[in-house]
């Protein structure tokens, strides 16, 4: 029973909130209370769902010796002994394979989705194996996860999306990633090296312009994609454009916020700030009541 706890506890039930980003696509197209796409769009959240658990297994493996140093990662079942190496090796490749079966034909999911997944597992894994030793480029590919599973939500029902979706997309998971790393090395200070290798690449002056930069281009792509009035933008495909202009709001208010957070040194799990800041949270709903407002509105 140990055992089984130490993998529940593994697997990361917590970061599950990150595979909602599989909504965003049908939401932003309408497409969410159609009954097939968003029993499509179930099928990519558990794929991606199952998919990460295992990798988190995988990394909690590869990374045992840098996470006893860490004070609160030491106390994760594998790196405190409470679960196995061998047997969390073996629970992760039984969750790989029914993730990619999920995301297949055979599963519920289609061909594209199975692309997607195996793109997301493949970096990930390559992640795991060596790319997290290489200083910016490591958090590039840890952005990609998001991004890969915004698009997901939209190969899953073979929805057409925008280039500016894309791009804010790809901006706000890069935005997000580095965050997390400043948020880190305020946390750790001189043993942030000794938990992470990469840290040691950066500097706190290099991830406040990094932040600065990312933060500036997910406004800039999210006023384009909430403005863009050709076939392809939110304020042409639907009716009511004022609510949808007016999310620019709450997510530049909630950009702001979480830069204030990160200059305190929170931020180095992001889910966590999802769960229990009451602000992002206010902010959260007041965008989801615009964006609804604004796309399902007649």
């Amino acid at each position: 029973m140990r055992a089984v706890r130490g993998l529940l506890i593994s697997i990361r039930p917590r970061q599950w909130v990150k595979n909602l980003l599989v909504l965003v696509a049908p939401a932003a197209a309408g497409q969410l209370t159609n009954g097939a796409v968003f029993s499509h769009t179930a099928t990519a959240f558990a794929a991606f769902t199952v998919g990460a658990s295992a990798l988190y297994l995988i990394n909690d493996i590869v990374d045992v010796d840098n996470d006893r140093l860490h004070p609160i990662k030491s106390r994760r079942p594998i790196a405190a002994g409470a679960v196995s190496p061998r047997l969390a090796g073996v629970t992760a490749g039984l969750l790989l394979v029914a993730s990619m079966w999920l995301a297949s034909p055979w599963g519920g999911g289609n061909s594209a989705l199975l692309v997607v997944l195996g793109i997301y597992l493949a970096v990930s894994l390559a992640y795991s194996a060596g790319i997290k030793k290489l200083p910016v480029i490591e958090f590039c590919v840890v952005a990609s996860g998001f991004f890969l599973r915004a698009l997901a939500g939209a190969t899953a029902s073979d929805l057409f999306v925008s280039n500016w979706f894309l791009t804010v997309t790809a901006f706000a998971a890069l935005f997000i990633v580095v965050g997390k790393r400043a948020a880190e090395i305020s946390e750790l200070q001189s043993s942030a090296g000794a938990h992470r290798h990469v840290l040691d690449d950066y500097s706190p002056d290099f991830l406040r312009a990094a932040l600065t930069v990312t933060a500036t281009v997910v406004v800039t792509t999210y006023c384009l994609w909430a403005f863009d009035v050709s076939d392809t933008g939110l304020s042409s495909v639907h009716h009511l454009v004022v609510p949808i202009r007016l999310t620019v709001v709450p997510v530049v208010i909630a950009i702001l916020h979480i830069l204030q957070r990160l200059e305190r040194g929170d931020g180095g799990a992001p889910e966590d700030l999802i769960l229990t800041d009451r602000t992002l949270q206010v902010l959260g709903a007041l965008w989801a009541i615009l964006f609804i407002i604004g796309v399902h509105g007649s």
